[in-house]
């Protein structure tokens, strides 16, 4: 299935199909018809539908991803524990959970996502303005193709370095992460297996950032299926003989399989039209016509020849000073990570453990919430792109509102069930009751930073998608790292891996509160800041009440089934009937457009669940 834009209800909808996959796809609103010779150009706003439609498809895939992570970590816990030989893996884990954070999340995403989108858009606007196209040799006259041979090999040859420099240096970046191990030489072993993840998340990255400019969104949500099916099954067949080497092992071939996952989707979109043998500018100031129409709207010229356009247009989208800010931040917010290893190594057994399983399960939420920010990241980096400040004000605004009512419902309904969850999910075979215990106390301190990440997940896009460098998410993400460095420093001493929970969830709360008083013209988009926190506090103050009334309500039953049901729906019905007494609305449309919350839900139910004649499985 592709979900492929489609036009407002209202407007009719013209379908083409007969592509050499079987897939059937929507014209843009205001494209030329496709004929067998040419292929479908325009670079149209992607209407609602197809949001609803794009964000669905993310959404069912990554539950079905964060299930098979659960999965995986149930194997993990039921397998090996929460001992010595866990602690040990999950410091070599600390190697593919960096590599996921700046390679296919969050720093190959911000620079290559607006590439592409750009190359796209001058491909588009190449087609339509000569009126003709030719089958090309090579990467001539194509941006996309010219940004892949630019990019790509050179990318490929720096990640295979880095997969083998961590590999000869695995003695030393364990006993760097954590010193206190009381097995090192398994940890080892285990950082080199994973060590190969490096190149295999690149790629599946660049992949991901590629198909997503496309707007194709079917691929790259089915990267973690493919990842932790690779893991599950090296543990199980693996497993007895080489004891948790074989997670490690999964690791490497779960890696693999994310790429293998999205070629044929790639190979589709780079391989599989015609493209234009000449260029089309269009005047920033003035609006493009449709084609066959004449104006001074539309300025048409082949000023130059095509490669060196091309070449150009690849060289002003991805420069080192725009993706140096990017990958450091990426980095510095997934030293949160390292930081709360380090810390717990000197901390009974299975602390890393504990700090481990809490993470996985109370970020489920936050990564469900930040779907309709991934699929829209694509939509705001075109609107900068285009110069419409005020579009991309109102999908950030929007963005901002629903992923945080969505996260606020998910972190009540962990803080107030995490003991029945961490049962339900972990306490089997060698995982314990005080394991459980333990890592539910954690999980509940972790529910109360989870506002925070998700914050920083939706806004930080915002300030990589212009194509311009800054270094002020760096410098907020920095500050967070601070405080969570110093509070889990002081803590850790006397509440454990309490106190190194709190230190997470202060830290990327700082971080979230200063980029969004960064938000401005100069540095990002310019969004109504007081409006923003003013609307935020609601849902906030409703899941507050939420979270107490049903840790009271499930804690009245012995069953963790019946407690996690009771308590769940309690959260649900508390959070959504306060939502409506406090009047929670969603930002970014103008007040006699805004809609309130239930009537959202309903608008989105009925968009997501309308059948789609053109989709398809595969």
């Amino acid at each position: 299935m592709t979900v492929t834009p489609s036009r407002a209800e209202g407007e009719g909808t013209t379908a083409r199909t007969g592509k050499e996959d079987g897939e059937a796809e929507v014209q843009l609103p205001g494209a030329r018809a496709a004929s067998a010779e040419d292929t479908p150009i325009g670079v149209a706003p992607p209407t609602r539908g197809f949001l609803a439609r794009a964000t669905l498809v993310t959404a069912v895939l990554s539950i079905a991803g964060a299930l098979l992570g659960l999965g995986r970590d149930q194997a993990l816990a039921h397998l090996f524990g929460a001992g010595t030989e866990t602690d040990a893996f999950l410091v070599a884990w600390t190697v593919p959970e960096v590599a996921a954070t700046l390679l296919i999340e969050d720093g190959m995403a911000f620079v290559l996502v607006p590439a592409f989108s750009l190359a796209v858009a001058r491909r588009a606007r190449g087609a339509g303005g000569t009126g003709g196209t030719r089958r090309t040799g090579g990467t001539g006259g194509d941006p996309v193709r010219a940004l892949v041979a630019a990019t790509l090999p050179r990318l490929s040859l720096v990640l295979m370095a880095v997969s083998a420099l961590l590999m000869a240096g695995a003695p030393y970046l364990v006993a760097g992460l954590a010193p206190g191990l009381p097995d090192p030489g398994l940890a080892v072993d285990c950082t080199r297996l994973t060590a190969t993840c490096v190149l295999s998340f690149g790629l599946a990255g660049y992949c991901s950032a590629a198909l997503r400019a496309h707007r194709r969104f079917l691929a790259p949500a089915a990267i973690y299926v493919a990842y932790n099916t690779g893991i599950i099954t090296a543990m199980f067949v693996l497993g007895g003989r080489w004891g948790v080497r074989s997670a490690a092992v999964g690791v490497a071939l779960g890696g693999c399989l994310m790429v293998a996952a999205q070629i044929p989707a790639l190979a589709r979109q780079l391989l599989g039209g015609r493209r234009p043998a000449t260029t089309t500018e269009v005047t920033p100031a003035q609006p493009e016509e449709a084609p066959g129409t004449q104006g001074p709207a539309v300025k048409q010229s082949v000023k130059q020849p095509v490669k060196q356009s091309v070449k150009q247009s690849v060289t002003h989208s991805v420069d080192l000073a725009l993706i140096t800010p990017v990958l450091l931040f990426a980095l510095c917010r997934q030293s949160q990570v390292l930081i709360e290893r380090y810390l717990a190594s000197n901390l009974p057994s299975g602390a890393i453990s504990h700090l481990n399983y809490a993470q996985k399960v109370a970020q489920i939420p936050m990564t469900l919430s930040l779907m309709l920010c991934t699929v829209t990241f694509p939509v705001l980096a075109q609107a900068l792109a285009e110069g419409d400040t005020e579009r991309a004000r109102n999908r950030v605004e929007r963005d901002v509102a629903v992923a945080s009512c969505m996260v606020l419902l998910g972190a009540a309904a962990v803080f107030a069930c995490a003991p029945q969850i961490i049962q339900l999910l972990f306490q089997r075979g060698a995982f314990t009751d005080q394991d459980t215990a333990a890592t539910a106390t954690v999980m509940r301190v972790y529910s109360v930073g989870l506002l925070g990440h998700t914050l920083v997940g939706a806004l930080v896009r915002t300030y990589f998608s212009a194509g311009r460098p800054t270094w002020y998410p760096l410098a907020a993400m920095t500050a967070g790292i601070v405080a969570t460095s110093w509070i889990g420093a002081g803590t850790v001493g006397t509440w454990g891996v309490r106190g190194i929970a709190a230190a997470n969830a202060i830290g990327i709360t700082v971080t979230a509160a200063l980029l969004l008083s960064g938000m401005d013209e100069r540095r990002s988009v310019p969004i109504r800041t007081r409006r923003v926190v003013h609307e935020l506090s609601r849902p906030l103050r409703a899941a507050v009440c939420a979270a107490v009334t049903g840790a009271l309500c499930a804690s009245r039953f012995d069953s963790p089934q019946l407690a996690l049901l009771a308590g769940g729906v309690t959260v649900t019905v508390i959070y959504v009937l306060l939502l409506r007494l406090l009047g929670v609305r969603f930002g970014g449309a103008p007040a006699t457009t805004r809609t309130t919350l239930p009537i959202a839900f309903r608008t989105a139910l009925r968009s997501v669940t309308r059948r789609l004649p053109h989709d398809r499985s595969r």
